[in-house]
């Protein structure tokens, strides 16, 4: 007998280590591992986890062991696909439930955690347990992605595949989903409350990466067995994990779990930087002698624990301070140290694991689930931490935790070479990736517009030049993903449809032999007005553009098709509209919103483009004859000659599409309701419109405007015009249909119109030119697309608002904002009318929240939306906007637009409000960017022609650099805001009538009425500082604006919520406006969880008046400041507001001693606080600060320290 090499022996070793560890717990019909011998159920996670062992054996015995000897490698690897495949089995007897929780991403629907050993069947009710753990899910898809492609066989039919695709869409909303976590505890308290996790966002980030276009049959699949995903839906897992790291959930500041993220398996994170504050972030909070903890203030096992209970008291967390449960979770950091190289790291662990290793019978090493402080020494440890000898406890050996250490010491002895257990390259998700060039293929819908172009200098071709490739909207692409994964068989549909993302969009497709490219989603914003300006157009393409420059991973160039369409031209339809030309000239130059771009011919970018074949459309053998997407490219696919006139459609409104060309009655007909099927609307624009004349009622309502002759009689006769009765008293409708007919302005036709809106209903027939007539809503929509035309935007908003027409991709922004961990607040505040959004909601409820909060007010609760989806276009690509806010609070938000824009245009609340909605989407976005960064901006005012009146359009400019930069303010974060005016000498109101009056009786279509046309400023202190605008002194009035722009954004100075807890640690509580913050919330909460800087929020945001509210913070600061001295206490509940008059009342005998008369002293009524005490500088003599410190010495007097005290 040949005797055995070294390493064949140490490898022997290993292999009876394994064996008697993990392997002969296996059961021998499911594949199955139970957690323990007390323990007999099979968690998911802990499964997956504790087969890696096993796998990295059979890994190493293939490639070191003595060759007769592959048998035992062949033995290992099937141990690990029968366990893969039991797992399946698991969850495919839930399938009902995947398909449910693809819609609902409820914890009623998720799939179970663990299972019946034995059997595979479910142990707990749905109830029973926190079953919904996405890391557990993720962790299963991304190591069945490494083992298929290390060559293991574990999927054997497309019905699997099929099951696999629709995890996919299981966990792809991970980045939105909030869950259990790795621990299965949720929120720390134990209290069954689900939190966003960074371990289930990042595993999940990890596992969508690792599966897409990864074919599950291996070497010997085909395409019918490729898995795909979308490359946003990556991104979006991105982002939101990049925004919560170092920190972990809500409640948990830092966690333990978070280690399988940053490195092995996951390798989820690609800033090496974030990588490294996270790692020593947990090492430095949490490592203690025998291992980690799992976050702080873990009660788990620990002595002061209460077993006879499931969850905890919020106060009783203190009590776990200092003596949680460390768990020997090196083996992550050995890994780690392996994968970066570092054999320091990989020593210091592996002795560190060794040292806590237990030996068991027959001297088999094994690793503890954890070590506990002996009750009898639970004192000792408080006082000095890390001193005590531990005890261990729980499962012995903690299979998962032996594994990783098992697979930790085979590729430290060089066994393993990192790529073998991870040969899809996880492990360079850190290394820097090459600059994107994005191409950009410019096309004109019509020959006209080519023309238009040429005579400019730009080049293009036109939809038709391109063939054979196919160009289409961006939602055609959803519907085709929406086919992904389905399986009759199985009751699977597919796909969820979604919006696509930049990144979708951005590639060529091979679908059925055919090149297709698609249009960006924001050309597919057929409802939202936003697509009526152009300015906002090209605000969107520069903001998809940088989105691409960061975020684009894939082989081969972004591609993004952009069309020129007749709205995109001027109103003389003879040039391009300025804003789009300047675009197209910046994009040819190669470099436009901080990307670099190549322009040219689609032809040209095959080469160099993204292509994907979406395999899954081929004809297979079983078409489904009913399926109408796939109906719809057939038809587009047989046409021979391609067909590109796309009508002028300024009458459809939004932007037009590109329509497919046909032949005959019958098959435009069967179109039209195929495109109904899709939500494909405005289908007159995809083919001839004569078919549809026919049956729509032909409208002339407006058209007879032009004919109209607008004397000066005609003038008085609107402005007396009262609402006309029948006998009864009542209003008459069918009068002021008449009166429809005759009314000199738009903004006349549509108060008629929402009058009879409110008295009659969207549905009633008004028998305007004929009986029935066309409806109210028909009406109101054709009125809609003539105010598009002339870009009056407060009047767009107000139709919009009535027509209640849907704001494309809110509740994604919703949920966006959400998911970046923002609390969201509609309404004015106070509570209860400001209502709080804390977790994603249906479109539906939220648009009814937002109604309801906006109490019925059309203009802020149109304004509410967009200015939601200006906020998240923001977030995903300026998140740095947002540091340090952890609530946004849209309804004061707008309030203070408005303010600014009366305190730069010197003008009335009335007058402000009616200029705020006049501004067009552009503006309006970049008024809420100049809000957010605190940059400087100017407001310009022109007069145009407009509806046969002179308007007063408003617009938003950037100040250039001058005085720009932005001075320290003491221990405060300030917005420097100086507004600059380019006042237009010719002021001109908007001539016209008075609106119609209403008789007294009618109070509740006059409330109904008046929530159309609302001032968003009322006669509080939002709005007396625009009393005075006399001064010439630009510098008055700038510190009550910072203050109003950082109370209104909940800004607070780095570090507040910290001292804050300290604040807490050392009295009973704070006290603001009568609702206390009591110190025993540090008893639940540690100083840097976000969950403590949100309740602390929250009793900060019971102030409505921002500028009130930043003084309570500044109050609240030299509390602080009087903490780091060595004061025991400093009372019982500190009333902050008291502190504050204090202060106020020693400004004012000053002010008055020096000299200062009443006027300049004037108090706001709503506080009593002097007007001139909100516009003084933090620091100097006469600073807030020196006021507040005399205030807070006065207040806590008899709690300092007699010695050594002096006042600064």
């Amino acid at each position: 007998m040949r005797s055995r090499s070294n390493s064949g022996v140490r490898l022997d070793g290993y292999g009876r280590l394994v064996q008697q560890t993990i392997l002969r717990h296996q059961d021998a019909v499911t594949g199955l591992l139970p957690a323990s011998a007390d323990h007999q159920d099979a968690w998911v996670r802990d499964n997956v986890y504790s087969i890696l062992a096993v796998w990295g054996l059979g890994l190493a015995y293939r490639k070191n062991a003595d060759r007769d000897e592959e048998a035992k490698a062949y033995e290992l690897e099937q141990s690990v696909v029968k366990l893969m495949q039991g797992l399946l089995q698991c969850m495919m007897r839930q399938v009902d439930k995947v398909e449910a929780f693809k819609y609902s991403q409820s914890t009623r629907d998720c799939l179970h955690a663990k299972y019946n050993t034995h059997t595979c069947a479910t142990v707990v009710g749905d109830h029973e347990w926190g079953h919904l753990q996405m890391d557990a899910t993720s962790l299963y898809l991304l190591m069945l992605a490494q083992m298929t492609a290390s060559g293991l066989h574990i999927i054997h039919s497309l019905d699997e595949v099929n099951f696999i695709q629709n995890l996919v869409f299981y966990i792809e909303a991970a980045y939105k989903t909030a869950d259990f976590g790795i621990w299965e505890r949720g929120d720390k308290t134990n209290q069954g409350i689900t939190e966003l996790n960074a371990s289930s966002v990042g595993m999940a980030k990890a596992a969508l990466e690792a599966l897409d276009e990864l074919d599950l049959f291996g070497a010997k699949g085909g395409p019918q067995s490729v898995i795909w995903v979308l490359s946003d839906e990556v991104q979006h897992c991105q982002s939101i994990l990049h925004s919560m790291l170092p920190r972990a959930s809500t409640s948990k500041e830092v966690d333990a779990s978070v280690l399988s993220v940053i490195s092995y398996p996951a390798f989820a994170v690609e800033d090496s930087e974030l990588v490294e504050i996270t790692k020593q972030e947990i090492i430095t909070k949490l490592q203690g002698r025998y291992g980690c903890c799992r976050f702080l203030r873990d009660g788990y096992r620990t002595p002061k624990e209460d077993p006879k209970r499931l969850y905890y008291e919020p106060a009783e967390l203190k009590l776990f301070e200092n003596i949680e449960c460390e768990w020997p979770l090196w083996a992550y950091l050995m890994i780690d140290g392996i994968f970066s190289g570092n054999m320091e790291q990989v020593q210091e662990y592996r002795e560190a694991l060794e040292g806590v290793l237990i030996k068991g019978k027959n001297g088999v090493c094994l690793l503890p689930e954890l070590y506990s402080v002996p009750p009898d020494k639970v004192d000792e440890e408080y006082r000095n931490p890390h001193t005590v000898d531990r005890i261990p406890m729980g499962k012995l050996p903690h299979m998962w935790g032996q594994s990783l250490y098992i697979l930790g010491c085979l590729m430290a002895e060089g066994f393993l070479a990192p790529g073998e257990i991870d040969p899809l390259n996880r492990r360079f998700a850190t290394v820097p990736k090459p600059d994107v060039v994005v191409q950009v293929c410019i096309l004109a819908e019509t020959e006209g517009i080519k023309a238009i172009l040429q005579k400019e200098g730009i080049n293009v071709e036109t939809v038709a030049d391109v063939y054979p490739i196919r160009v289409q909207p961006a939602r055609i692409l959803s519907h085709i993903y929406a086919r992904l994964g389905r399986n009759k068989q199985m009751c699977l549909t597919g796909r969820p449809y979604r919006h696509m993302g930049v990144l979708g969009t951005s590639k060529l497709y091979t679908i059925r032999k055919s090149i297709f490219t698609f249009t960006p989603q924001f050309i597919d914003q057929q409802q939202f007005y936003l697509a009526l300006d152009n300015k906002m157009i090209v605000e969107m393409l520069r903001t998809d553009l940088s989105y691409l420059c960061s975020r684009w991973r894939m082989t081969g160039r972004p591609t993004i098709t952009f069309p020129i369409s007749h709205t995109m031209l001027d109103e003389t339809s003879s040039s391009v509209h300025p804003t789009v030309l300047a675009m197209l000239q910046k994009l040819q130059d190669g470099y436009f919103g901080g990307a670099r771009i190549q322009t040219g011919k689609l032809s040209e970018f095959l080469t160099t483009s993204c292509r994907t074949h979406l395999s899954f459309m081929d004809p297979g053998p079983e078409e489904d004859t009913d399926d109408e997407v796939a109906q719809y490219l057939d038809h587009l696919l047989q046409r021979t000659t391609p067909q590109s006139n796309l009508p002028p459609t300024t009458q459809r409104g939004g932007l037009s599409r590109f329509r497919a060309a046909v032949h005959t009655t019958r098959d435009l007909m069967s179109l039209a309701s195929k495109a109904k099927d899709l939500h494909v609307q405005n289908v007159g624009m995809y083919v001839p419109s004569r078919i549809f004349q026919a049956s729509q009622q032909s409208v002339k309502l407006l058209s007879s405007l032009h004919q109209h002759d607008l004397d000066g009689k005609s003038h008085a006769l609107y402005a007396e015009m009262n609402l006309p009765r029948d006998e009864d008293g009542n209003v008459d409708c069918k009068a002021l249909v008449d009166q429809l007919r005759i009314c000199p302005t738009l903004q006349e036709q549509a108060d008629i119109l929402y009058m009879l809106h409110i008295l009659k209903g969207s549905d009633w027939h008004t028998g305007l030119d004929s009986e029935p007539g066309p409806t109210v809503k028909e009406l109101l929509t054709e009125l809609y697309v003539r105010v598009g035309e002339t870009r009056q935007w407060a009047l767009i908003r107000y139709i919009s608002g009535i027509l209640k027409k849907k704001v494309e991709a809110l509740d994604e922004a919703c949920t966006d904002l959400l998911s970046h961990q923002k609390h969201l607040t509609v309404g004015l505040p106070p509570e209860p009318r400001e209502k709080t959004i804390s977790a994603p909601i249906p479109y539906e409820e939220l648009v009814h929240l937002i109604d309801e909060a906006s109490e019925k007010n059309l203009s802020v609760s149109i304004l509410t939306q967009e200015i939601m989806v200006y906020l998240a276009m923001y977030i995903r690509t300026q998140p740095a906007l947002f540091a340090e806010m952890f609530r946004i609070r849209i309804g004061l938000i707008i309030q203070v637009m408005a303010t600014e824009l009366a305190h730069s245009l010197r003008c009335s609340a009335g007058e402000a409000t009616e200029n705020l909605m006049n501004l067009s989407p552009s503006d309006m976005k970049s008024l809420l960017y100049h809000i957010l960064s605190g940059k400087e901006f100017g407001v310009e005012r022109s007069v145009r022609s407009v509806d046969s009146s002179l308007t007063t359009a408003v617009s938003i400019c950037d100040m250039g650099a001058v005085g720009t930069t932005r001075p320290e303010r003491t221990g405060l974060v300030r917005l420097k805001s100086e507004i600059k005016q380019q006042l237009d000498k010719r002021r001109q109101s908007l001539p016209g009538s008075k609106p119609l009056s209403l008789q007294s009786g009618d109070t509740a279509l006059r409330s109904s009425l008046s929530a159309g046309h609302t001032e968003l400023l009322g006669k509080d202190s939002f709005s007396r500082m625009l009393e005075d605008q006399g001064t010439t002194d630009s510098r008055q009035g700038q510190w009550q604006r910072r203050r109003r722009l950082d109370g209104a954004l909940n800004r607070v100075p780095v570090g507040f919520y910290q001292k804050v807890w300290k604040v807490l640690q050392k009295c009973h509580g704070l006290s603001v406006e009568g609702f206390v913050l009591p110190s025993s919330t540090t008893r639940e909460m540690t100083p840097g969880e976000m969950k403590f800087a949100v309740h602390v929020e929250s009793v900060l945001n019971r102030v409505p008046q921002p500028e009130y509210r930043q003084l309570l913070v500044e109050a609240i600061l030299v509390l602080t400041m009087l903490v780091d001295m060595e004061v025991h206490t400093i009372g019982g509940i500190i009333a902050v507001e008291k502190i504050l008059h204090i202060a106020n009342d020693l400004f004012y005998e000053e002010q008055k001693a020096l000299g200062a008369d009443e006027h300049m002293l004037e108090r706001d009524p709503s506080t009593g606080i002097c007007s001139l005490l909100y516009d003084s500088a933090p620091s100097g003599r006469f600073g807030t600060m020196t006021y507040l410190s005399k205030s807070v010495a006065l207040y806590v007097y008899d709690f300092l320290p007699t010695d050594g005290c002096s006042m600064q």
